[in-house]
């Protein structure tokens, strides 16, 4: 087993459970304002606010639980409002981040990737040029089967052949013909391939072809070559997944996916480590390369698929929004992400000591630049 270069206390102690009890069940009261997900308005494709007090929070499905809970702790807490949270997936909740910069656009935008460059470029042009980038921990993309089913151990190799829309046969890229597992290693269960997965708009999607598709299709040297020969012709062969129904888009849901995988015996699911975690008795993960996903495997990056989450905030919004502040005090505070933090109950795996220190430190840089008004520097935990 990988050494821990951190050691983290997951046995919450009784002390421990009674403060997050108490707290959660003033919270259960907050929770269906925390995670209604305010709809957006159509035209406008911005949130109604209910409240001049109220902020918004949207993006990645992945990292939605979490500031869901924080939220409601953060709420039960104090007197603020608990902050709208909307899973829009990642790129759903940059678009909706880069907006503009009043009150009804997001003050946080929750992401299982780093920001683009167009959107970055779109955020400019609607003059959200002032937020910040905050790692808030890690997740692993895990391949999910149902326990009902055999465990399954692939490569990236056999994803790529298994899931993308064209793949490298015989000297060439052609229309991908696997049907069934077997047809790309006999070695493998003679079963449909079908994979359910998540939407374009997600962040998790966007990792997984990453992680897994680009780097399978680089186990072939030619398509190796064709990233600095042609990097057009390499994007667009590598990062396309298959349209012909091997790969099932659902909605921003992971759990939508665990109970599907329990009618589908012998079907496959994408989704975030933290659900796997939340769903063991009725899936499990498969090893990929040879590497079985758990917390010391994704911290250490041992297990290839492993990636960051992120906040990026809206530092614009610190002098308008009184909770603002607060709210991130909750959220990277020691009850939150300490060594009995709620959040890695709830399965975040967490920033190391170090690294949480760092990302503080650029945060409080910032409220210092921004000029926000002393007393409201102070309110909630200390950073």
């Amino acid at each position: 087993m990988v050494r821990r270069t951190w050691t983290y206390v997951r046995t919450l102690t009784a002390s421990r459970w009674t403060r997050l009890l108490g707290a959660l069940l003033i919270a259960a009261g907050l929770a269906a304002a925390c995670e209604r997900g305010t709809p957006s308005d159509p035209k406008s494709g911005v949130f109604t606010s209910a409240s001049p007090n109220e902020f918004q929070i949207a993006g990645s499905s992945t990292v939605s639980p979490f500031v869901t809970l924080a939220a409601e702790v953060f709420a039960a807490n104090t007197n603020y409002q608990p902050p709208v949270v909307e899973s829009a997936g990642t790129g759903g909740g940059f678009k909706l981040f880069c907006k503009g910069t009043d009150q009804k656009t997001p003050s946080i935008s929750m992401a299982s990737r780093p920001i683009r460059d167009n959107e970055r470029a779109e955020c400019e042009k609607n003059s959200v040029t002032d937020f910040i980038e905050l790692k808030f921990g890690y997740d692993g993309i895990v391949l999910i089967g149902s326990l009902k089913d055999e465990p399954v151990a692939l490569t990236r190799r056999q994803l790529y052949l298994a899931l993308a829309k064209d793949v490298w046969i015989d000297g060439a890229f052609r229309a991908n013909p696997f049907k069934q597992w077997s047809d790309i290693e006999s070695s493998l269960p003679s079963h449909p391939i079908e994979v359910f997965g998540p939407p374009v708009s997600s962040g998790t999607r966007d990792a997984f072809i990453e992680l897994v598709l680009e780097e399978g299709a680089k186990t072939f040297a030619e398509i190796r070559a064709l990233e600095t020969s042609d990097p057009d012709l390499f994007d667009e062969k590598v990062h396309t997944i298959r349209t012909d129904g091997v790969w099932v888009n659902f909605g921003e849901n992971d759990g939508q996916i665990v109970q599907s995988l329990v009618r589908n015996r012998h079907a496959l699911g994408v989704i975030g480590f933290s659900y796997l975690e939340q769903s063991s008795d009725r899936v499990r993960a498969a090893e990929i390369d040879g590497v079985h996903p758990t917390f010391e495997t994704i911290v250490s990056t041992e297990y290839g698929l492993s990636r960051p989450l992120y906040l990026y905030v809206k530092t614009q919004h610190f002098a308008r929004v009184p909770a603002l502040i607060p709210f991130l005090r909750e959220a990277y505070g020691d009850a939150a992400m300490g060594v009995d933090g709620y959040l890695l109950d709830k399965g975040l795996i967490p920033l190391s000591p170090n690294e949480r220190e760092r990302n503080l430190n650029r945060l409080n840089r910032k409220i210092i630049a921004t000029g926000v008004p002393e007393d409201r520097k102070q309110k909630g935990q200390s950073l």
